[in-house]
């Protein structure tokens, strides 16, 4: 590929390189991250110069950099084309961006999290939580469904779903491809329609509050107390029934896994969890597992993690 730009004031520049990668994202630089990564030198002045390829065709927008020094340092990123088309459109069409709406929580799969809920693979998004009234909720998805395609088109990322889903227009019928465990725990695919809805403004992060008194689950590497109404309310929490992580110990496996003061572990391995007393009895009946699944509430986003024992 080439870029040209205007680097450093000076017109007409061009540079050559390669496409490292599609769909990079997680690069805090946009809401919806869905670049092309090249290193073909991009430096101040080339942002909204065209990115090339060797017939001539513009196959992305130059707009960002990673750097130490603020200049090139080797890796630079573009908007595709067809995003940027379909950016236009909507802005020439409505004079504004509208974007599609599912209306779920998912989360990426690791081995360990794959691996207990039967799947052999961690190419997909699971779905941590249906959000009610909304068009997923509408076309039957359920928690822990683990969502494999969209449309026919593999999803393998909660980024990459919440990308594609995106890029289409609210109203937009779409043929979703799910796993979902049946009779004896296997999982089944299923295809579910869905009609998505305009994705609503982004809502702030819940607070939170502090806790203390707590009961020990020292071999998963956190100490834990009942979640009491009150303290719900302070965490920001829809139910008063859990248990709240109140230490995490350091390079433990709830350390490794993310987990912080503050969580509210409502289930494990499938089974809820009320409060401490029964999340350490669960955990009890779990010891010769090598390690369990937790669904987790921080604040109002519920997620899963597995745990590996330790030995």
């Amino acid at each position: 590929v080439i870029a040209v730009g205007n680097p450093f004031g000076l017109e007409q520049t061009v540079t050559a390189g390669i496409v490292s990668a599609t769909g990079r994202g997680a690069l805090n630089l946009a809401a919806y991250g869905d670049f092309i990564q090249t290193d073909a030198a991009i430096n101040p002045g080339n942002s909204g110069g065209p990115l090339l390829d060797l017939s001539g065709r513009v196959i992305g927008i130059n707009s960002a950099i990673t750097t130490r020094t603020g200049a090139w340092n080797g890796i630079g990123f573009a908007i595709p084309i067809n995003l940027a088309r379909d950016i236009m459109k909507s802005l020439i069409e409505d004079g504004r961006v509208a974007r599609g709406y599912l209306g779920l929580m998912p989360q990426d799969l690791d081995e360990g999290l794959a691996r207990s809920f039967g799947f052999d693979s961690t190419e997909g998004v699971l779905v941590t939580q249906v959000v009610p009234e909304q068009p997923a909720d509408r076309a039957g998805f359920e928690n822990e469904d683990i969502i494999t395609a969209v449309d026919g088109r593999p999803v393998t990322s909660a980024e990459q779903l919440r990308n594609v889903i995106a890029r289409y227009k609210p109203g937009s019928n779409v043929r979703v491809s799910v796993l979902r465990r049946g009779r004896g725990d296997e999982l089944r695919e299923r295809e579910l329609r869905v009609e998505l809805a305009e994705r609503p403004e982004r809502a702030d992060e819940a607070s939170s509050g502090e806790a203390s008194g707590a009961e020990p689950e020292r071999r998963l590497g956190f100490e834990a107390q009942s979640l009491s109404p009150e303290l719900a309310d302070r965490l920001g929490v829809d139910s008063a029934r859990g248990a709240v992580i109140t230490a995490v110990e350091p390079g433990s496996a709830a350390d490794d896994a993310g987990l912080r003061p503050r969580d509210v572990i409502v289930s494990v391995d499938g089974q809820s969890v009320d409060d401490a007393r029964a999340l350490g009895r669960v955990l009890r009946g779990l010891d010769e597992r090598p390690g369990v699944r937790l669904k987790v509430m921080r604040g109002e986003n519920p997620f899963y993690v597995y745990l590996e024992r330790a030995d």
